[in-house]
């Protein structure tokens, strides 16, 4: 049965996955995300419902349009496979629970931000406030301390917003900052603060990488990395915590 469990929440995900590529395409562009019907982005063809498979649909017409031939970009399954990943180790770490569904829809928010700022260099507004809500509904219905979150909403924020006001936004960006304040939200302070360390390391040794392999510029699209730094904070940040203070008790 637990299988099954899996299963299930798998298939939800991947199919939410379909909707986070429609997320990634227009909200750059301004376009609509709801109303506007799926279509081939070289011909216009409407796709149809046995288009709209996640996964299989583009494993079936083997990555080409039905109508044109035209090549549809592996990210379409890729982001619906990493969504249902996402979703699945979520919910195994922090069981099926309100916590644990307020992870998985923040972490689907964060892989649209993830991908629209490291093309675009701007985070989306309301991803940001999709992860705002999700922690402020998973602080209602678990009756948590509102101190610890409220900090954890000011605490790194505020410290990204001083480097973004005494840069003259050429440090850092707004979006950066917005994100961090609704993860604060999400994780309470001490973990915000764990996913912030987390994402700076991540972005400083991959980046340099990436400059040296592939002759990136200096400027980085920070957002990928914080949300690296949150999703590790979602699934390890007590116990990496616990061990931390540890190494100083003992």
């Amino acid at each position: 049965m637990l299988a099954y469990r899996y299963l299930f929440i798998f298939s939800i995900a991947i199919t939410i996955g379909s909707f986070l590529n429609v997320c990634i395409y227009r909200i750059p562009k301004g376009e609509d995300v709801v109303h506007t019907n799926s279509h081939c982005m070289n011909c216009g063809y409407k796709l149809a419902w046995y288009d709209l498979i996640p996964i299989f649909s583009w494993l079936f017409l083997r990555g080409r349009c039905r109508k044109c031939g035209e090549k549809i970009s592996v990210q379409y399954p890729l982001i619906e496979l990493a969504n249902g990943l996402l979703w699945v180790i979520l919910i195994y770490k922090n069981g099926l629970t309100v916590t644990g569904l307020c992870y998985c829809i923040a972490a689907s928010s964060l892989l649209v931000l993830s991908v629209i700022d490291w093309r675009t260099f701007e985070i989306p507004m309301g991803c940001n406030i999709v992860i705002g809500i999700a922690g402020l509904v998973n602080l209602w219905f678990n009756r948590q301390d509102w101190l610890t979150y409220g900090i954890g909403f000011v605490c790194v924020s505020g410290l990204l917003l001083l480097i973004l006001l005494l840069s003259r936004g050429r440090a850092m960006g707004g979006g950066d900052v917005k994100l961090m304040a609704a993860a604060g939200l999400l994780l309470g302070w001490q973990n915000v603060i764990l996913a912030f360390a987390c994402g700076c390391i991540l972005g400083s040794v991959i980046h340099l990488v990436l400059m040296k392999i592939q002759g990136k510029e200096r400027m980085l699209a920070f957002g990928p990395y914080l949300s690296m730094g949150i999703w590790f904070s979602m699934m390890w940040g007590q116990e990496l915590i616990r061990w931390y203070i540890g190494q100083f008790i003992n």
